[in-house]
């Protein structure tokens, strides 16, 4: 069974979203490997312990390694030979915050994580899950140097399995019968497409449209732009992580296993759409290069025109970040 197992993913940032990413990513039982790296001292190595005692219950034998680090890069060398890393350091948001808030504080942060893993693990594919996501994107691709296919941000899997979980508990049907897509900025200007949205009934593939009247689906699009806030203010002391984890491994297994995945990420677009030069939420392939190719879906102009509206959004915001 070992022969099956192979290559490493490192998860830079111990918090709960990394943690939790790191185990869902051991307990695919894919990986020889997974790093868990921190700069609070011993708990990525407490955290490693933990879920390698949980390896005899679970069944997997994919092996948990924590490693501190330290701001000036020490401890990195852990990361070395990586085929994925996924940056999650960063803070979460408090009540009330909004996710542009934390961009000066997570921006020093990211860059420091970025240059490290360009550093030590110069070959790698990075996602980043760091907030505000579609600018943390664009930070890393310069702090690393990388190619921007091999940088990618984790949004529109988050966002569009938070719309799917609203349409199904709408209508009361099982989750595996919903197919929906946001694209856009992960953030106010995401772009939910309810033209692409559909729910099998009996069998029957329905459009969403059919289903729910347009006041109906605004609201569940409503919830889902504002999805990471309202966990934040029932959380009150903490953003959500059990989703977007879900999300983050999901993305990185595809790279992994350079399996052509098509999912929906932040993404450099140069020309798709008619967007050029940004970093944007869109519908990629994933392979073992990072995004193979970005896929244009069809939209309605007025989700044509959302999109357009939030590239330029999140444009100024992503020139913005290469000074911080």
């Amino acid at each position: 069974m070992s022969g099956a197992r192979k290559g490493k993913v490192s998860v830079i940032g111990a918090g709960f979203y990394g943690s939790t990413t790191a185990l869902r990513l051991a307990e695919y039982d894919i990986f020889e490997s997974v790093v868990l790296t921190d700069i609070v001292e011993g708990k990525p190595e407490g955290i490693a312990l933990d879920m390698n005692q949980s390896r005899p219950i679970e069944g997997f034998e994919t092996v948990v390694i924590g490693q501190t680090t330290t701001a000036d890069g020490e401890g990195y060398d852990a990361i070395a030979g990586s085929d994925v890393v996924v940056i999650t350091a960063g803070l979460p948001r408090k009540p009330g915050m909004s996710r542009m808030d934390l961009i000066e504080t997570n921006a020093k942060i990211v860059r420091g994580v970025a240059e490290n893993v360009a550093k030590h693990a110069p070959d790698v594919v990075v996602i980043v899950v760091s907030n505000p996501l579609d600018e943390m994107t664009a930070l890393a691709q310069l702090a690393t140097g990388f190619p921007k296919n091999r940088v990618l941000g984790q949004a529109g899997m988050l966002d569009t399995a938070r719309f799917s979980n609203f349409v199904a508990t709408e209508l009361r049907v099982p989750v595996g019968a919903v197919r929906t897509l946001t694209l856009g900025s992960h953030g106010d200007t995401m772009v939910p497409v309810p033209s692409q949205c559909t729910v099998t009934v009996a069998g029957n593939e329905r459009a969403l449209t059919e289903l729910l009247s347009a006041e109906a689906i605004d609201a569940l699009v409503t919830r889902t732009r504002n999805g990471g806030a309202e966990i934040v203010a029932l959380l009150k002391t903490g953003s959500a992580y059990f989703a977007p984890s879900a999300a983050a491994a999901r993305m990185a297994r595809a790279v992994a296993e350079d399996s052509g995945a098509v999912m929906p990420v932040c993404a450099w677009v140069d020309g798709e759409y008619g967007i050029s030069g940004v970093y944007l939420g869109v519908e990629a392939v994933l392979g073992a290069t990072g995004v193979r190719k970005v896929v244009e879906t069809k939209l309605t102009e007025t989700e044509l025109a959302a999109l357009h509206e939030a590239a330029e959004a999140v444009r100024a915001k992503q020139a913005d970040v290469a000074d911080l």
